[in-house]
């Protein structure tokens, strides 16, 4: 499929694609007219890419992440390093932190909004 129609299944920007192609998280063929080419995978390749951003993760971090799940299913492989795991496991604990630090300041506005209208 053509970039237009890649960024339109996948509510992703035709810039962002070529993003993601350069930071090497997404590949194309070309046609012989030299457009890309995406194959059917891709749409799920932008999607895992998506959350994994949304996650907080970096281009970087997604790269070396990427070859480590199955875009079908976003399960795992068995090409995770010790390193890489230990990495992903600091980044959950980011996370975490900040779910925790967004359920102090939802209770905290909840009083706030309790104490107002009562």
């Amino acid at each position: 499929m053509r970039i237009g129609e890649l960024a339109r299944r996948t509510g992703v920007s035709e810039r962002s694609l070529r993003y993601y192609e350069t930071q090497g998280l997404l590949a194309a063929g070309r046609t012989p007219g030299g457009h890309r080419d995406y194959a059917e995978a891709a749409v799920d390749r932008v999607v895992r890419i998506q959350e994994l951003y949304a996650a907080g993760l970096c281009s970087s971090k997604i790269a070396q992440l990427l070859p480590c799940m199955r875009d079908g299913d976003g399960g795992p492989s068995a090409m995770a390093t010790p390193k890489l795991v230990a990495e992903l496991t600091a980044e959950r604990a980011r996370i975490d932190r900040t779910i925790a630090d967004l359920l102090r300041s939802r209770d905290t506005l909840d009083e706030v909004i309790d104490a107002a209208g009562g």
